[in-house]
């Protein structure tokens, strides 16, 4: 063994004394209320797919059009010969859906959060951001070189006097609008107000509001804010719109600017085809049946009403954090629930802060009543089990 391994080798070691070591379980199925792992088939609580669309039929139907038509791969970015014109489709759709004048694809979230904030944030710039954001948001003002301010979680009172030391610098917040690991909706109406009042650019990662909140057309309309309030719109479509990808969404001026100067953008193969077909299917969908969304948000009503007393953290969306606390814990009551039917993964740090390990029970549209009242009944009999 090299002594690269062995370092490796040591530090994996320690992530498992710690609990902390993470496994990949591939999924023989498609995505859905169930999951099977080994031959083994489970209620999947532990899915971004809020809305049931990931394998529905008319998302299948658009992808399998689309690679008759264009093929697999879109050949090259989106500057060169990767654009085609169900790309441009979907950008037109989703800004038209979401009350904006232009949209930009990307291949993946992480890469639109990297890209358009190091595009457009500067390192003489300041940029104020939530304790609890995604990673990615992070690592982009890492990446932009701004001078950073990490202010206490959704904490209107901490952001104020943040801002107000920066003086008259060029200043930034941003935001998940849907706190992954949390579930809460941050208070995007009191940050747009901080935001006019401080002369500062919001910038919105909404990675899970869209598809969930407003009607499906995402949190700022699902919060009532007005056009221009959060300039930068950032959303994910791999989580309830069921397919791939990202866009930003937002101003013209915004979107040409970013063609120009964005690395992730400019430099990255453009998505396939038959990605944008299936999320213009996901679209209509939506857009068309408010049904879908309507359903998610009965399951998210009826799920609360069945487990009053277990410790979850309060959340309104689809995102249920059962709050256990040790990482070992964690473990052995995810393990309970398998050995129960239900698929629910363990989220310890490095993901959440130590001491707040707990389980990321996610909700669906696709779920049955039958499946939350089994969830409930084996989260009260696991908790009890683990307290006696």
């Amino acid at each position: 063994m090299d002594v690269l391994d062995e370092q490796l080798s040591a530090s994996i070691a320690q992530s498992k004394h710690e609990n902390r070591y993470r496994t990949l379980e591939p999924n023989a199925c498609s995505q859905g209320s169930r999951i099977d792992i080994d031959g083994e088939t489970f209620v999947n609580f532990s899915s971004n797919d809020y809305l049931g669309l990931a394998g529905h039929a008319a998302l299948s139907a658009g992808a399998h059009a689309a690679i008759d038509r264009f093929g697999i791969g879109s050949g090259g970015s989106a500057l060169l010969s990767g654009r085609s014109v169900i790309h441009a489709e979907l950008e037109q759709r989703l800004a038209s859906f979401m009350h904006a004048e232009a949209a930009l694809l990307f291949s993946s979230g992480y890469l639109a959060n990297l890209g358009t904030i190091s595009a457009l944030i500067g390192r003489h710039d300041h940029v104020f951001h939530d304790r609890l954001n995604h990673a990615s948001l992070i690592d982009a003002v890492t990446l932009s070189r701004a001078k950073s301010h990490r202010y206490r979680h959704a904490d209107m009172s901490d952001l104020a006097r943040q801002l107000t030391r920066a003086g008259d610098a060029r200043k930034w917040i941003i935001t998940d609008t849907v706190f992954s690991m949390d579930g809460d909706i941050t208070p995007l109406p009191e940050i747009a107000a901080l935001a006019r009042e401080f002369n500062a650019t919001l910038i919105g990662d909404d990675a899970h509001g869209i598809g969930v909140l407003g009607a499906g057309r995402g949190a700022a309309i699902g919060c009532g804010l007005e056009r221009g309030d959060m300039p930068v719109h950032i959303v994910t479509f791999g989580k309830a719109l069921g397919t791939a990808g990202a866009a930003v969404v937002g101003s013209a001026a915004l979107i040409d600017t970013l063609i120009q100067t964005c690395r992730t953008f400019i430099y990255d193969t453009a998505p396939p085809p038959a990605i944008a077909a299936a999320t213009l299917a996901a679209l209509d969908l939506i857009e068309h049946d408010s049904t879908i969304v309507a359903r998610l948000e009965s399951n998210i009503a009826y799920f609360k009403s069945r487990v009053p007393d277990l410790p979850l953290l309060p959340s309104s969306t689809p995102i249920q954090p059962f709050m256990i606390g040790d990482e070992g814990d964690a473990l052995r009551i995810a393990r309970s629930l398998r050995e129960r039917g239900l698929y629910v993964r363990a989220i310890r740090p490095p993901t959440v802060p130590p001491g707040t390990a707990r389980l990321r029970l996610c909700l669906s549209a696709a779920h049955t009543h039958d499946d939350l009242d089994r969830l409930a009944h084996s989260l009260r009999d696991v908790t009890t089990t683990a307290r006696a």
